[in-house]
């Protein structure tokens, strides 16, 4: 169940300083932002970056296979005296040439390579969780800037009906005045009143602007791009704490990333202890060789042939850097654990926080809406009474005030519920648009 709260209560039914501008919905502002905002484009190549690491190649298990060739070659003057004294003079071209396969497999490495693979598989749920996470972010920021605009076109349509007022108090001063009834400091009195509510109507235009600029941004489209918001706000009054604290254990993005984070610790552990044990290789190639010496005994020389060997290496003693490595492991494993408690706790206490405000929220909608409705009756009173000369305009001013001050509470209630509602959704990754 949801109750659906009317935001244009008692005016106009505008929703923007342009009416004739089209039309926003909030769907088609969150599927904009899904398609153009670059926050996600960047964590989804991110997310695919990290999945597309998840390789036993890039984790050391399959052997590296090159083919590699070289040519030599140098120019010299040979001068030879031979046993019977004769002399030889020769220009030699030597030349050297050597290509082939080769082949280096580690075999064994102390099983670092198997966690090099699990870490590899816990960084892309990191990067998938963190793309989620991304997406929500921007969901609700367009959720609550979207539903900011509406408040502040309540504050708006507030603030032309007051204007309205202020003409007709004006209208009213003059007509006094000219009967003889109210001296000329009543009719500046009253034209300055209306001043002053033109003005805060223009100051609350520019701000309604700005943060239409806010939400253009977040859609990544032209600043300018002009539009109008719903006049309707829903609020779910169904959230249950226990439920989203539930939720939050198993869905919430800081949580499940503090989990994975105390999981890598502890596959770092694994390699740093991989390193006890002994690395065990294996290479092979097949190379060809033709060489050329004019001045030697030998002419030339083709050769081509398989080759192989099985290496093997082990630490014996590396200044006791193994026991500390280890022991700094420990720690941090250590040190991801209580991160992961006091995330926890920081995302309850989170909880609990904005589900205070939700509910106050809640009692103060009902609360401010009755009071407009008070304060709206009471200015209209008043106005009537003005007309026949029973109040001062300072009594009549000061109704008009209490009716601005009613409708501001009661939309800043509207707005500071949903934003505790969203935020609590964003908190248990569960953002939905009905």
């Amino acid at each position: 169940m949801v109750c659906l709260v009317a935001l244009a209560t008692g005016l106009r039914a505008q929703t923007t300083t342009n009416p004739a501008a089209p039309r926003l919905s909030l769907k088609d502002a969150v599927e904009l932002a899904l398609k153009n905002n670059y926050n996600i484009k960047l964590s989804q190549n991110n997310s695919t970056i990290a999945k597309n690491n998840v390789t036993i190649g890039n984790a050391g298990m399959l052997p590296v296979v090159t083919g590699d060739a070289a040519l030599n070659g140098s120019r010299q003057k040979v001068k030879q005296t031979r046993n019977d004294g004769t002399v030889n003079n020769l220009n030699a071209n030597n030349t050297n040439n050597n290509y082939g396969v080769n082949l280096n497999w580690t075999v064994f490495d102390g099983f670092n390579m198997f966690a090099n693979y699990d870490m590899l598989k816990q960084m892309d749920k990191l990067g998938a969780i963190r793309l989620q996470d991304t997406i929500q972010a921007t969901i609700a920021g367009v959720i609550t800037t979207y539903y900011n605009l509406v408040a502040q076109n309540v504050q708006i349509q507030a603030l032309k009906g007051a204007i309205d007022i202020s003409r007709t108090q004006l209208r009213y001063a003059n007509d006094k005045f000219a009967v003889g009834r109210i001296s000329r400091l009543d009719v500046y009195n009253a034209q300055i009143a209306l001043n002053t509510d033109t003005a805060s109507l223009l100051t609350q235009i520019q701000a309604f602007k700005t943060t239409q600029i806010q939400l253009n941004q977040l859609l990544v489209r032209d600043l300018q791009t002009d539009f109008t918001v719903d006049s309707t706000l829903t609020i779910s009054n169904q959230l249950v704490l226990g439920d989203i604290l539930s939720k939050a254990q198993t869905q919430n993005p800081a949580i499940l990333a503090a989990q994975i984070n105390k999981r890598l610790a502890e596959i770092n552990l694994k390699q740093v202890r991989s390193t006890r044990y002994p690395v065990v290789g294996v290479t092979s190639g097949y190379t060809f060789t033709n060489s050329r010496t004019p001045a030697g005994f030998t002419l030339s020389q083709n050769t081509h042939g398989l080759a192989y060997g099985l290496t093997a290496s082990i630490n014996i003693f590396d200044g006791f850097n193994q026991w500390r490595k280890e022991r700094n492991a420990k720690l941090q494993i250590d040190n991801a654990g209580i991160s992961q408690k006091q995330t926890q706790l920081d995302v309850e206490a989170q909880i609990s926080n904005f589900f205070v405000a939700y509910l106050a929220g809640l009692d103060l909608i009902k609360l401010s809406q009755s009071n407009v409705d008070l304060t709206k009756k009471n200015l209209e009173i008043s106005l009537e009474k003005y007309r026949l000369g029973n109040i001062t305009p300072l009594e009549i001013r000061e109704a008009q005030r209490n009716y601005l001050n009613a409708q501001s509470v009661y939309s800043n209630a509207l707005y500071q519920s949903k934003m505790a509602e969203v935020t609590l959704q964003q908190i248990t990754n569960s953002i939905s648009i009905q």
